[in-house]
């Protein structure tokens, strides 16, 4: 066997040594008597026969069985080892980690990661987009492991998913898509699984909104737990527009929620078509 059929077999046989992932760094480092113009044929021939996928520069995917009409995997498969490549703390997110949870009304086609430090660009390759948001410290505590075939994903827990989607309202869609999703994310979402530091790394303002949100959808034991978790925590409310896309217009008579302190700027108007 040569040492071209022999880099091809040794990329094949990953997925037998339970591993699917490879880097361009670890072909140069197993193969270093062929030159990078044959390694680029063999990857590019590869890509070709649709047995492996480019997911990133130098990173790649072993395409399985169940994927090979398509050519394209799942970035839930390969998302741990790709951010460990990258050197990135991540977890999965907002509308991605709400489906994950049962929340799947609208299910997004784009996989919506959290990540720790510099943000990266938005990757869209082969039907595959990847979207990130950053935060300054990823808050392990309430992240939760989900078994894939591959190994485990880092996702945030139903709890921190609630408070990401009103965070980052405007990345997802706006608060009438944010209630839509919390309407049916509200179903496993239990506050009394948190403490204090839960709300260190949030604004007071993004416990205020989905408290009235969760209220407003009927959800009144679970904001109720919310409101006693804040209290707990010494957060102080202050009046804050419910809507943070619409203007407050000085001129308009506006209703404020007492318990929440929001100045209601917008009606709420969930998508029913589930």
């Amino acid at each position: 066997m040569d040492r071209y059929d022999k880099m091809s077999r040794w990329i094949e046989d990953l997925p037998k040594r339970g591993k699917i992932t490879f880097s361009r760094d670890e072909i140069d480092m197993l193969f270093p008597n062929m030159t990078k113009q044959n390694i680029n044929n063999i990857l590019h021939r590869l890509v070709l026969k649709k047995k492996i996928q480019s997911v990133w520069r130098g990173f790649f995917v072993v395409i399985p069985v169940e994927y090979a009409l398509r050519g394209v995997v799942d970035a839930v498969e390969y998302i741990d080892q790709l951010m460990a490549h990258l050197g990135q703390k991540y977890y999965i997110a907002l509308l991605s980690a709400a489906a994950m949870h049962g929340a799947a009304h609208q299910q997004p086609m784009v996989l919506m990661l959290v990540v720790e430090s510099k943000p990266l660009r938005e990757k869209s390759k082969n039907d595959v987009k990847i979207t990130f948001v950053t935060k300054k410290e990823i808050p392990s505590t309430y992240l939760q492991q989900i078994k894939t075939r591959n190994g485990y994903i880092q996702v945030s827990t139903p709890e921190l998913t609630a408070m990401d989607l009103v965070f980052y309202l405007k990345k997802v869609g706006g608060i009438n898509r944010v209630a839509t999703v919390l309407n049916e994310l509200a179903e496993v979402i239990d506050f009394k699984r948190v403490e204090n530091d839960f709300f260190v790394d949030f604004d007071t303002v993004i416990v205020q909104r989905l408290g009235y949100l969760l209220d407003e959808l009927g959800y009144d034991e679970i904001a109720d737990v919310l409101f006693e978790k804040a209290k707990q925590a010494d957060l102080t409310f202050r009046n804050f527009p419910l809507s943070i896309i619409k203007n407050v217009d000085k001129s308009t008579t506006y209703q404020v929620n007492k318990k929440w302190g929001i100045i209601i700027n917008e009606q709420i108007e969930i998508d029913d078509d589930t």
